[in-house]
């Protein structure tokens, strides 16, 4: 790896405000589409499978490429490949706001997910490469406030600008913030490693099988009944076949594509296990408010989204403390307090119902957020501060790809259990709706059997309960694996940030 030379503060700042700049509309659009999903599928006349693709598409393309982005870095150097991401992702922005067909929207994002692949982890690289190490914890601060507020902001976000203008302004939104951080990015420094291997085909054919496949799962499992379908065998088959060959070949050949090397470093492989963690527990329940919210409590994605803005405000005020306290006492412990605080979050979910306001959804969500400013930034830092410097752009991309993986486990495996739950749940409550019971006589005197309107209304009051009762278990099941993570947190050598490597050279 070609030695870096520490910047000058101005030039500093601008490589600092693209990063954060880039991240921000990267982490922002992956989940400010969905409100404007009913529109689209009007405007576009899609279907709903149809219209899934628009989600799944990018999501897929961006897991392929993220892996990929840390070789194409090492090769032609970040800054290049950085901006070159950044004007394929507004290229795809604007095509994607200007569609007229469902296929081109689906083109679109396909092309933007791969411009919007590496941008985070590379940005993240850069980030550690630019600063000395007593300022890297700082750094993560900076990449981890993007990473963070993105997907908070999205809904809110793109609420707005559908009730107020038009869907197409989801994504063209991109294109000023687009630009502004192209120019940014001629403040970049370019690292190159002159001793890179040869290109490891068979190594990016597995793990792009191996990482496509497993994100196909995820997104279309639902919706095609899971293992009940002849499509999700096959991707399991797939998945399976190519995970055991990126292993054998990973294990048994030098060079490959992705270095059994990197997860040698038990803080980086320990850190990576808790970072999906965090993916599956903060990220995931997401959805799950959504649709509590905007189906049970007949809340607009707008008000949705103003009642994400306490998270987004918690997330900031957890990452200014931490960032000024992180190099004084053990990183481990700030994990344990934002695990904590991230259980708590949870727990106070677990306690809504359908006579809830809106205070107590804020309250819970401004210590999730709270929570997931404590532990995005010391659990970066932790996680890359005995990696070797060599394996930054490989280290960053894995990390993410890790972290935005365990996300879409979370989302599927939450709305497998909404599925099922509200469908046993709904079962049991049915069982009670006949003539001979007391408590309905009691709760729906003289209930005619025989009016379809008293029926239907029956039938959607027992849907909202049951619906209840499974998002309840959701919020259980995230809590429950956010407290068990706690004790691997502990695992990580203890490190004090700031001092995991000599300092080089500074450019004045």
């Amino acid at each position: 790896m070609a030695q870096l030379l520490y910047p000058s503060p101005a030039r500093k700042a601008f490589i600092t405000a693209s990063v954060m700049i880039t991240t921000l509309i990267v982490t922002i659009d992956m989940t400010i589409t969905v409100v404007a999903v009913p529109k689209m599928m009007a405007d576009l006349q899609a279907g709903p499978d149809q219209i899934a693709w628009v989600l799944t598409s990018y999501l897929i393309a961006s897991a392929v490429m993220m892996p990929l982005s840390s070789w194409l870095a090492s090769k032609f150097g970040r800054k290049r490949v950085m901006m070159i991401s950044v004007t394929l992702f507004t290229l795809a922005s604007l095509v994607c706001g200007s569609a007229r067909s469902i296929e081109l929207m689906v083109l679109a994002r396909i092309v933007q997910g791969l411009g919007g692949a590496g941008l985070i982890p590379l940005g993240q690289a850069t980030l550690l490469d630019i600063n000395p190490p007593e300022k890297q914890p700082t750094a993560m601060a900076y990449a981890g406030l993007g990473a963070m507020v993105g997907p908070l902001l999205g809904p809110t976000l793109g609420g707005w600008l559908t009730d107020n203008y038009s869907w197409h302004w989801v994504f063209l939104i991109n294109l000023p913030i687009g630009i502004a951080a192209l120019i940014g990015m001629l403040s970049h420094i370019e690292v190159l490693d002159e001793k890179l291997p040869r290109f490891d085909w068979i190594g990016f054919l597995t793990i792009t099988l191996f990482v496509g496949g497993f994100q196909l799962i995820l997104d279309r499992g639902e919706q095609v009944d899971w293992f009940d379908s002849a499509e999700i065998c096959i991707e399991a088959g797939i998945v399976a076949l190519s995970f055991y060959l990126l292993m054998v070949h990973m294990f048994t050949r030098r060079d490959t594509f992705l270095r059994a090397d990197l997860f040698k470093d038990r803080n980086f492989a320990i850190g990576t296990l808790v970072s999906t963690v965090v993916g599956m527990v903060i990220f995931a329940s997401s959805p799950m408010l959504v649709m509590y919210t905007e189906n049970l409590l007949g809340y607009s994605a707008f008000k949705f989204g103003l009642l994400n803005m306490p998270r987004a405000i918690g997330t900031i005020v957890g990452l200014l403390i931490v960032t000024r306290i992180m190099r004084l006492i053990d990183a481990r412990l700030l994990l344990l307090v934002g695990m904590s605080m991230s259980v708590l979050s949870l727990f106070m979910f677990s306690g809504l119902n359908l006579q809830t306001d809106e205070m107590p959804i804020m309250i819970a969500g401004a210590f999730q957020g709270f929570s997931g400013g404590m532990l995005i930034s010391p659990l970066s830092a932790l996680a890359f501060a005995t990696l070797n410097p060599a394996y930054r752009n490989e280290g960053a991309a894995m990390f993410a790809l890790v972290r935005n993986l365990g996300q879409s486990m979370g989302i599927s495996a939450l709305t497998l259990i909404s599925v099922q739950q509200t469908a046993q749940v709904s079962a049991r409550l049915v069982e009670g709706v006949r003539p001979d019971n007391p408590m309905l006589e009691w709760a729906r005197p003289g209930m005619d059997f025989g009016d379809p309107a008293m029926l239907s209304r029956t039938a959607g009051e027992i849907w909202r309960q049951a619906t209840m009762v499974a998002t309840i278990d959701a919020f259980w099941l995230s809590c429950l694996v956010a407290l068990a993570t706690i004790p691997v947190i502990f695992l990580m050598k203890k490190q004090k940030l700031g001092q995991s490597a000599p300092a080089p050279s500074v450019d004045h």
